[in-house]
């Protein structure tokens, strides 16, 4: 992390004036009527105006890193000019009464008697309730909550994931989480609550802190490290399990995203999470494989795919190692084919080992014609490796590409989605225009829902502290 405009990870919480925070008028202006939407809600409720908090989520980019925060692997990260802004009021019963502002939805959670809503976005409040009841109990406070979005929902930059982090900020310091000792020996700093969130939607045990159901996703904490811990015009480096930071790397100043999302939904239920689910289970797949078929003499099993790499290269990891391949073969069946984990195995050694570090080289040298190689190649494994490209992703990548973006590529779960695009700062605005042209003829029928918009990396997750600005103003 750079030294300056906002905290280290050793700092749980990022708090900020609205005013000091440099977001451009054009964001500012967006997120103001976000909250003037937010507190109308609340103010329709007739909760009282005071003592309101206010929290901006951003959503985020998986610059590069492709399905590999689950297995241990390496991500290149930043935050995008959208999200969700949450005005919160502490309430003094155990009822959590939430308020969508914008599509003028509620839901009230009784914590004595949790009831489900058909209303799909539901499970993450639930979801964050009972894990943060079943590790803090009773500490745990009720909330008048109202949350306004303009972010593009199922498009992949992580819509869920943002509210899921902004409803655990909310409940944690509405009800002085951070005092307990539960909290203070394990959430010990930013990268740490990205790590307990993540795990909050797996479901996952984390440290002491014991799991509960989840969303029913088997992710990790890539989402929510990103959202928790990045910096504006920085890309930030994180590998998983644990989370951990390795380095921070300028973007370049004349380079904007543009990012182009497809239209076709990215959600994570049904038949689209059993597909998302079978990604992460052909990692844990390769995992149980080297533990049963090749690591057997090892001390320690591996945890993750990283682990069984380092530990089958017997030193730096420098190409898929032939008894991890073989491994991988004998753990082979009908549901995971011989030839699907050793794809799988080729495209997490070159997006953990190769793509992300070089690519971060790249950048530091202003190599952009190197970076958009690497981007490419990543783009490729996907298309290979991950059966999570559709049609519409593979050509916005491709599409990008042959209009002149220095590097594009498909970002986030797959199945749908979006799709992100380097491009000269001053010629963004043209080239929307023109990526998007080109999508519909192809792809008419997404034209209701296709979007296309330009943002750099901006700011983490932040409470804003001033009274005049949640109000509004």
């Amino acid at each position: 992390m750079t030294i300056g405009a906002f905290p280290p990870l050793s700092e749980v919480f990022v708090r900020r004036r609205f005013d000091s925070v440099g977001f451009s008028p054009l964001v500012a202006n967006a997120y103001r009527s976000l909250l003037r939407d937010a507190h109308q809600a609340l103010d329709d409720a007739s909760v009282p105006s005071d003592h309101r908090r206010v929290w901006i989520l951003p959503g985020r980019i998986e610059v590069l890193g492709k399905h590999v925060d689950y297995a241990g692997g390496r991500s290149l990260l930043c935050t995008v000019e959208r999200g969700i802004v949450l005005v919160a009021r502490r309430r003094n019963d155990r009822v959590a009464a939430l308020r969508d502002a914008r599509r003028r939805e509620s839901i009230t959670i009784s914590f004595d008697a949790p009831a489900r809503s058909a209303l799909p976005w539901a499970v993450y409040p639930r979801t964050v309730l009972r894990r943060l009841i079943a590790n803090f109990g009773s500490a745990v406070c009720g909330a008048d909550i109202a949350l306004a979005s303009n972010l593009p929902p199922a498009a992949g930059v992580s819509s869920s994931s943002a509210l899921t982090v902004g409803l655990t900020l909310a409940f944690a310091e509405l009800s002085a989480l951070s005092s307990l000792a539960a909290w203070r020996t394990t959430i010990t700093d930013r990268a740490a609550l990205a790590g307990y969130i993540g795990a909050l939607e797996n479901g996952a045990d984390y440290g002491r802190l014991a799991g509960e159901r989840g969303v029913g996703t088997l992710g990790g904490a890539q989402d929510q490290t990103a959202i928790l811990c990045g910096e504006p015009d920085r890309l930030e480096m994180f590998r998983w399990g644990p989370v951990t930071y390795e380095r921070s790397v300028p973007w370049l100043t004349d380079s904007t995203f543009v990012i182009g999302v497809s239209g076709v939904v990215a959600a994570k239920t049904g038949a689209a999470k059993e597909r998302y689910n079978r990604a992460a289970r052909t990692a844990h797949r390769l995992v149980d494989a080297w533990n049963l078929h090749g690591g057997v003499l090892a001390a320690t099993p591996a945890r993750t795919l990283r682990e069984a790499f380092e530990a089958a290269s017997n030193g730096p990891v420098t190409h898929v190692p032939s008894i991890l391949a073989d491994a991988a073969r004998a753990g082979a069946d009908s549901e995971f084919t011989a030839n699907h984990l050793i794809a799988r195995l080729e495209q997490f050694f070159d997006e953990t080992f190769v793509i992300v570090p070089h690519a971060a080289d790249a950048l530091v040298n202003g190599d952009v014609k190197q970076f958009g190689a690497l981007v490419d190649r990543s783009q490729g494994g996907a298309e290979r490796a991950l059966e999570n490209q559709i049609a519409e992703t593979v050509h916005l990548a491709r599409y990008a590409r042959e209009l002149g973006a220095h590097a594009a590529s498909a970002f986030g779960a797959g199945f749908g989605g979006s799709v992100w695009a380097m491009v000269p700062s001053h010629d963004a605005e043209r080239f929307a225009s023109r990526w998007r042209d080109r999508y519909l003829r192809t792809h008419g029928s997404a034209s209701h829902r296709a979007l296309f918009f330009a943002t750099r990396p901006t700011v983490p997750a932040l409470e804003v502290v001033d009274d005049d600005t949640r109000r509004g103003a």
